[in-house]
């Protein structure tokens, strides 16, 4: 019998003992070589640090290393596992910004999951990198985590809140142009209220943006477990409140069911297995449905497409159109890091979604964003976020 992919991954890890190292960008093999790296001659690079702190991005790793902080939380689907668990995702994370971006990246998985604790470690190690991608850090404190830390001069991005919204836009507007659909006039229901729904919600309704940057669409309804989250209900967090001022515009109640009735897009960030065909035949004419739980979408494509969907995205690879982060922050990190940004801003995520989609130059069904293992996207979302961040 063959090995599952997790049974062939575990021998890798056991084997490699660890993705990625640390590779000396100059040899030490003389005294001179010796002398250049470290004493005496180092101290002329700290002096000229001491003397302006902005000297730091071109004299040190600053300007091209990035931390992958979690804590372990909410990782991948598999919830919270803890930190030392979540070390082989974000050494994962670690890897991919180096072969997609050749950014280093070190995995750094914080023994706490107490929020003051973690912005304030965050901020004690800021000094020695130029970006901070959290992830893997449950809902809401992630949101309260990465608002609190945006001021810290380099750009704090949460990878399972924007990059996945940041992929999700870009699979949308291709879509739609494949449909000859004015992204505009569609509805949404997203089921997940956590991280990812919330920041698709926010990005789909351009939230803080002109409409000369983004087209918000017509309406999104948020579902979480209890249903659509409208002003009726008693039981909303902070967070589920806030995002009442941009999502159900006629402020419909109902079950996941009910307000999917008529619905032009379905995207799921929930868990498996939710709907099946009788929602989907409930929907507009041939619906979009992005159905992204992992491992098990909420309706498998096959069921989907059976019943009328027109376009079907997944996070699986072993599906046309994955919906996988690894397409967007590669190359948002490489375009901020390259503008010397201090944040990332939301008209830099659409920038980033936009050239996304533009990679794409025919859309079509099972083709509506690149393959994850596509080399050429990187570069054209780093230019185009590069460019926002100097506009």
């Amino acid at each position: 019998m063959n090995p599952t992919i997790g049974e062939r991954s575990l021998l890798v890890h056991r084997q490699l003992r660890g993705k990625i190292g640390i590779h000396n960008k100059m040899p030490v093999r003389t005294q001179d070589d010796l002398s250049l790296a470290y004493t005496p001659g180092v101290a002329e690079p700290c002096l000229a640090i001491a003397k302006d702190q902005s000297q730091t991005r071109e004299l040190t790793l600053k300007s091209n290393s990035v931390a992958v902080v979690s804590d372990g939380s909410a990782v991948l689907g598999l919830g919270n596992i803890g930190p030392h668990a979540a070390i082989p995702v974000m050494e994962g994370k670690a890897l991919l910004f180096k072969e997609y971006a050749d950014i280093n990246a070190w995995p750094i998985c914080l023994e706490t999951q107490e929020t003051e604790e973690i912005i304030e470690t965050v901020r004690r190690i800021a000094p020695v990198f130029g970006g901070i991608n959290l992830e893997d850090i449950s809902a809401p404190r992630c949101f309260e985590i990465e608002a609190r830390l945006q001021d810290l001069g380099i750009p704090v991005f949460h990878d399972d809140q924007h990059g996945t919204a940041i992929v999700l836009l870009a699979a949308l507007l291709n879509a739609c142009r494949y449909l000859k659909r004015d992204p505009s006039t569609v509805k949404v229901v997203i089921n997940g209220a956590g991280a990812a729904g919330t920041a698709i919600a926010r990005l789909l309704r351009c939230t803080g943006q002109s409409t000369d940057v983004c087209v918000p669409v017509d309406d999104v309804i948020i579902c979480d477990s209890k249903g659509a989250i409208h002003s009726g209900r008693t039981d909303l967090n902070e967070s589920k409140k806030a995002l009442l001022t941009i999502s159900n515009r006629n402020n419909a109640p109902g079950s996941l069911a009910d307000v999917l009735q008529g619905a032009d897009v379905f995207i799921g960030v929930s868990k498996g297995n939710l709907i099946g065909e009788e929602e989907i035949r409930s929907m507009a004419p041939n619906p979009i449905i992005f159905a992204m739980a992992n491992p098990e979408p909420e309706i498998m494509p096959d069921l989907a497409i059976a019943a009328g969907a027109a376009v079907v995205g997944t996070g699986r690879s072993d599906f046309p159109n994955q919906v996988n982060n690894v397409l967007a922050f590669p190359g948002i990190f490489r375009g901020a890091l390259d503008a010397g940004a201090t944040q990332i801003t939301d008209a830099m995520k659409i920038a980033a979604a936009h050239a996304l989609a533009a990679a794409v130059e025919n859309p079509t069904a099972d083709q509506v964003i690149p393959s994850p293992l596509d080399r050429t996207v990187p570069p054209l979302i780093a230019q185009a976020v590069a460019e926002a961040a100097v506009r």
